[in-house]
């Protein structure tokens, strides 16, 4: 009899890449790129195809600073919440100024509802301009995911200006930390379902009883 296969093989991934830089070109969009670029080449590496899809939230900044007047996201920014909490992974990379994360970023994750990120694989990046201030991913950005109760991978990255300059794989360079926190991101992915998948397929309203079923208790 034929086995069914294991969810690792069923379906494609979808990775979403969110970038709080505000530069362009910008060195917080070139690191959430090498580690998007490291997730999916571990999942091809374990048979799961994978896709990814970048948000840039400098484009959105209005939007995010109406949404937190509002509280209602709209427009473009309405799609990019639902990209982002419908994901299968997510690599969140954010600039570090005065040793914490952006206001951008910040003002992004607040907009999200509480609960949308239970559960979701989560890679987590950072840039800044020396390496005094990479602790700030662990005591700043882990924290604040643990709280959402996202699934944070182990390895964090920080990325500082002198690291753009290491060359080869040699463990501690930053190629290496790529590599590491793309293959555990990559790992736990491979470990589940599609989220579309988990949540099944199914017509939204197919639970929904017919006027059959419902009138059926009056019949006699």
């Amino acid at each position: 009899m034929n086995q069914p296969e294991p969810a690792s093989t069923v379906g494609p991934r979808h990775v979403v890449l969110v970038s709080a830089g505000l530069s362009q070109p910008s060195s917080t969009r070139l690191l959430g790129d090498r580690l998007a670029e490291a997730t999916v080449a571990a999942l091809a590496e374990q048979g799961v195809d994978a896709t990814v899809e970048t948000v840039e939230l400098r484009d959105h900044a209005h939007a995010i600073m109406d949404a937190m007047l509002t509280g209602f996201a709209s427009g473009d920014l309405a799609q990019v919440i639902e990209d982002v909490t419908g994901a299968d992974a997510l690599v969140l990379v954010t600039p570090l100024f005065t040793t914490t994360y952006s206001g951008l970023f910040k003002s992004f994750v607040d907009i999200l509802d509480k609960d949308s990120l239970v559960g979701m694989p989560v890679l987590l990046g950072a840039t800044g301009g020396t390496p005094r201030h990479s602790l700030a991913l662990e005591y700043g950005l882990r924290p604040l995911f643990t709280y959402l109760r996202a699934d944070v991978v182990t390895t964090s990255v920080f990325a500082a200006t002198d690291d753009w300059a290491e060359a080869g794989g040699s463990a501690g360079t930053l190629p290496e930390r790529v590599r590491r926190a793309g293959g555990e991101l990559a790992r736990t992915v491979a470990s589940r379902a599609p989220r579309a998948q988990a949540s099944g397929s199914a017509e939204p309203f197919s639970g929904t009883p017919s006027f059959e079923d419902l009138l059926g208790g009056l019949a006699g």
